[in-house]
């Protein structure tokens, strides 16, 4: 592992503490019962998704991978979590239809392709599904979640559109928020994932042999996860009885 800096313990004390926060915030949505519990469900699981995604960066930055022997990132879960959340948060009396399932394949291919790889292949090499080497993986992830990102933006302004009362008004702000941030947070982190990969393979500059990019890069992904908590903590304790009145 080496000899680290002062300031690299104050980065994974940062990551930690986004792993705390959002697997809690997770669980507290999850228990969550009501109108809403269908609704939180959904961020219940993004937020322990996104938690655990961070939980490998930790591993993988203090390197300690070799004792994780098992991925425990969902990238590809992300989009279509978010997206329901915000959709069902909208409309709230929408059930889900057997066309639904096809947002789900990703996120299940991802899973089911891990299994594959540690029950039928354990001895296969890390960098063949270490999402830092997995382009593949990583164009899924990113084309997907601005994709899921625009869409829910488009029910955000078919709603926004088309409100009744003004409770419907104010639901539509609370989702704006945390769509319109989450743009800005996840262009930052796509900015240091394509910077990295451009930088690498075309000019064959490994950025990631500096510590500051690497660190910085960790950041703005422990900022979507804090965001997601934040929210969630937020939306429970002034936007429950806005969000609870299914007037759609």
């Amino acid at each position: 592992m080496g000899t680290h800096s002062f300031y690299f313990y104050i980065l994974m004390a940062l990551l930690g503490l986004g792993v705390l926060q959002g697997l809690f915030m997770g669980l507290v949505f999850m228990v969550q019962r009501g109108i809403r519990a269908r609704v939180n469900i959904y961020y219940g699981l993004l937020l322990v998704a996104f938690s655990l995604t961070l939980l490998h960066n930790i591993f993988l930055l203090g390197g300690l991978d070799e004792y994780l022997n098992w991925p425990i990132y969902f990238t590809l879960s992300f989009p279509p979590l978010l997206f329901y959340f915000v959709k069902l948060s909208l409309y709230p009396r929408y059930r889900l239809r057997l066309t639904d399932v096809k947002h789900f394949i990703l996120p299940v291919g991802q899973f089911l392709f891990f299994i594959y790889v540690f029950v039928s292949q354990p001895g296969l090499e890390r960098h063949f599904w270490n999402p830092f080497y997995g382009a593949l993986e990583q164009l899924l992830y990113l084309i997907t979640f601005f994709f899921y990102l625009y869409s829910a933006n488009k029910y955000i302004q078919h709603k926004s559109a088309h409100r009744g009362r003004n409770t419907d008004l104010r639901r539509v702000a609370y989702m704006q928020m945390l769509v319109y941030i989450f743009w800005v947070l996840f262009f930052v982190h796509t900015a240091f994932i394509l910077t990295d990969f451009v930088s690498y393979e075309f000019f064959q500059v490994n950025l990631r042999s500096l510590k500051l990019y690497v660190g910085l890069g960790a950041l703005s992904f422990a900022v979507l996860v804090y965001w997601l908590g934040i929210y969630g903590a937020q939306s429970l304790i002034w936007g429950k009885k806005i969000m609870e009145r299914d007037n759609s």
